[in-house]
């Protein structure tokens, strides 16, 4: 049985279809990579199979069963066992570390004892233990990462989407943290699905990629297979270095520095 099932899938907004006949299956434990232009609908798929919204047409199934369908939830965000970093973040900011990282445990009624061991261990994994009392606008960019993965994995979801998380840090941090995104989906084993317009992220990550164009698949593959059509495509119209390409193409914000 696959783990989650999208078929068939529309989606409009104000008029104007974003998804179109969107169809992809994933596997237990796999790390999917969606990658795209801005305006190409990758997000639109984050928040489908989050709840946030339903298909206009189509289903979407977990674990074979239906949760979204033409119109219509059958299974909110609530009810689905996701954790979710969004590309802002989102972190309370009146909120400590630990009271971000404690509301959904709350939520789900864990009692104290619990809750106290379940934060202090996810901390410890994203080494961001010292800093439990601080407030989000205390912590460098990298560290406010950290903590907006600790708190999606701190319930332990079954999968874990991620919507541009890293596009405002510099390439030596990105690179830090998908190297520790890797590490902790390999000691949780949660299906990863995650959201971006930069290759490299993409081949770094990704066990399968997903190119995404106009609202539609383009084409789906390994790193390997997808890198080497890039490659085609570059050397075809003049460009020789398919990594110089990635880079210029999603060249990260500067600025924002730290860990």
């Amino acid at each position: 049985m696959k783990f989650l099932e999208i078929t068939s899938v529309t989606k409009s907004y104000n008029g104007q279809q974003v998804l179109h006949d969107f169809s992809l299956e994933v596997e237990h434990g796999e790390r999917i990579v969606v990658l795209g232009p801005s305006g190409c609908g990758k997000t639109t798929v984050l928040r489908l199979l989050a709840g946030f919204m339903a298909p206009d047409s189509g289903n979407i199934s977990i674990e074979g069963q239906l949760v979204a369908t033409y119109g219509k939830t059958i299974k909110g965000p609530e009810a689905r066992s996701f954790g979710m970093v969004f590309q802002d973040l989102a972190l309370w900011p009146h909120l400590s570390v630990k009271g971000n990282l404690e509301f959904g445990l709350k939520v789900r009624k864990i009692a104290k004892e619990k809750r106290e061991q379940l934060i202090s261990d996810m901390l410890a994994l994203v080494q961001m233990e010292e800093y439990i009392h601080a407030k989000p606008g205390e912590l460098s960019g990298g560290q406010q990462q950290r903590v907006a993965l600790a708190r999606a994995l701190v319930l332990h979801p079954e999968a874990l989407l991620m919507d541009e998380p890293l596009s405002s840090l510099d390439f030596e941090l990105s690179l830090q943290l998908r190297k520790q995104i890797l590490r902790l989906q390999a000691q949780f084993s949660f299906t990863l699905v995650y959201v971006t317009h930069n290759l490299e992220e993409a081949f770094d990550l990704a066990s399968r990629v997903v190119v995404m164009k106009q609202g539609r698949i383009d084409q789906v593959g390994t790193p390997e297979e997808i890198s080497g059509r890039f490659q085609q495509i570059y050397r075809r119209i003049g460009v020789p270095q398919m990594e110089e390409c990635g880079r210029d193409a999603a060249e990260p914000k500067k600025g924002v520095k730290g860990v």
